[in-house]
């Protein structure tokens, strides 16, 4: 069942607790609220406070939550809350973006549940052989917590059943989809009950989580906090230049912070087809997204940009719209926009979760009223600095950690990310901490890697196999142009 039409009983109490408060006064049985007493659970953390309520209560959920803020009990206090522990049946699926995240999950959610006798709960991940958890769930299992890859695998053995599912919970959700998992994800929705709650937590709250969201989860409530992009962790400087001196500024601010990310903004179309100029003379990997660029071409850069192996996107505000990068070190105005919501706006995309950011503004003399309305929106003093002080800090050239490969085949080869994956750390013999985001599109799949194995990569990945045929790889050069060139690699005949 695809859509959810259904409404969800219950509503949220009236008085709601608030953060800092008591357990006890949420609906959970006594044991519960025992264990929780004993593993120092005394009061709720934000995230619980506001999400726990609308889940117990069944409710579909939508929480923007960072690492760290007690997420974990958000969900698994609720998805327990639902179980029936006489029923041995996978009741609850958890999905993680990584085997790392899942066993984490695993081991708080057996921490949770240790009021309740013989609630079995199973981990099913990549890195270990399928044989064992097949085995495992022959057993029978109540929760299952896993990454997207190996919970299809068992789907589609018909090892794994889940016509008794009640709460699905996708974790860190926005980071799944940055791993090329969306297409998982909905095949595995697809598969569970249509009567049964979904709670999806992310840090983030990009164009693809809306999307699962319409697909998979019916009438969802929204929590979000604003501890999400707290305004002391982007440090803002403003510098004055005059209008010659503006794109080469651009270039000083980049030598002097060194950013591994960097999202520039400019007013207009020209501004950044000069900017994007002036940095790839100085030898900057630099992509620029303007409105004049078909979606592909679009997609492309976007890609790029996310898994790092570019270090400056030159952007105008319209093609940036919805644009969430969720590691960005720094944000520059290379122009002072006249609104000063946009200027929020626009720094608001660094500092993200636990990371600090920094937000470079260049003004002019002209354009220092624009200045002042940004103030008075801020409610608070800029901080100027002079150019004079802006100096290159390493002679070495500011590098991106990743590169792209891009190899020709994608979801109509039935190329998942996990194929990729296994491809590289298998036969090619590198590890995964080497291996970056994956995105699988229709005819084509993309691999960020260490830039310095990129080479080898392509070489071991060309001279080998990918679900049993031959593929035909490419390095997509950030530096030649502001758009990859449409080279790509034929396929063999």
């Amino acid at each position: 069942m695809t859509d959810h039409p259904n409404t969800p009983s219950g509503a949220p109490p009236a008085d709601t607790p608030t953060a800092g408060a008591p357990f006890d006064q949420l609906p959970l049985a006594p044991t519960v609220l025992a264990n929780l007493r004993q593993l120092g659970y005394l009061h709720m953390t934000p995230i619980q406070a506001a999400s726990l309520p609308i889940a117990l209560a069944g409710h579909d959920l939508i929480a923007q939550a960072k690492t760290g803020s007690g997420k974990t009990a958000a969900f698994a206090l609720a998805l327990l809350a639902r179980l029936n522990p006489r029923r041995f049946a996978v009741q609850a699926l958890v999905l993680c973006p990584t085997r790392e995240l899942a066993d984490q999950v695993t081991q708080e959610i057996r921490r949770l549940a240790r009021s309740e006798d013989n609630i079995k709960i199973l981990a099913l991940v990549g890195g270990s052989t399928l044989r064992p958890q097949m085995a495992s769930l022959e057993h029978g299992a109540h929760i299952v917590v896993g990454t997207p890859g190996r919970i299809l695998d068992h789907l589609q053995r018909g090892s794994l059943n889940l016509e008794a599912l009640n709460t699905l919970v996708l974790d860190e959700a926005d980071r799944m989809l940055d791993m090329g998992f969306y297409d998982d994800i909905a095949a595995i929705a697809r598969q569970c009950p249509g009567k049964r709650q979904t709670l999806l937590f992310s840090a983030t709250y990009p164009e693809g989580i809306a999307e699962l969201s319409r697909r998979f989860m019916r009438q969802p409530h929204e929590v979000k906090l604003l501890e999400q992009h707290e305004n002391d962790k982007i440090r803002q400087r403003f510098y004055e230049v005059s209008h010659d001196e503006r794109l080469q500024a651009v270039t000083l601010l980049l030598k002097h912070y060194r950013p591994v990310s960097t999202l520039a903004f400019c007013n207009t179309r020209q501004q950044c087809r000069d900017l994007l100029q002036v940095l790839r003379d100085q030898g900057f990997h630099a992509l620029a997204l303007h409105g004049e660029l078909e979606q592909r071409e679009r997609d492309q850069v976007l890609i790029q940009f996310a898994n790092r192996s570019c270090s400056v996107l030159v952007a105008t505000d319209v093609a940036a719209r919805g644009l969430d990068i969720a590691q960005l070190e720094a944000v520059i105005n290379v122009d002072v926009t006249p609104d000063p919501e946009v200027y929020i706006h626009r720094i608001g995309r660094t500092g993200r979760a636990d990371q600090d950011g920094w937000a470079l503004s260049l003004a002019s003399p002209s354009q220092m009223r624009r200045v002042a309305n940004i103030v008075k929106e801020l409610g608070a003093e800029p901080e100027w600095h002079p150019l004079a002080e802006l100096q290159a800090t390493s002679d070495e050239p500011l590098l991106p950690p990743m590169a792209t490969l891009q190899i020709l085949g994608g979801r109509k080869e039935k190329i998942r990310p996990g194929d990729v994956l296994g491809a590289l750390t298998g036969e090619a013999g590198f590890t995964s901490a080497q291996v970056g985001k994956i995105t699988v599109t229709e005819s084509t799949t993309y691999v960020a890697v260490e830039r310095g194995i990129a080479h080898e990569v392509q070489r071991r990945l060309a001279a080998g196999k990918l679900k049993g045929k031959s593929v035909k790889v490419r390095i997509l050069d950030v530096s030649a142009d502001s758009v990859p060139r449409e080279s790509a690699p034929r396929r063999n005949q």
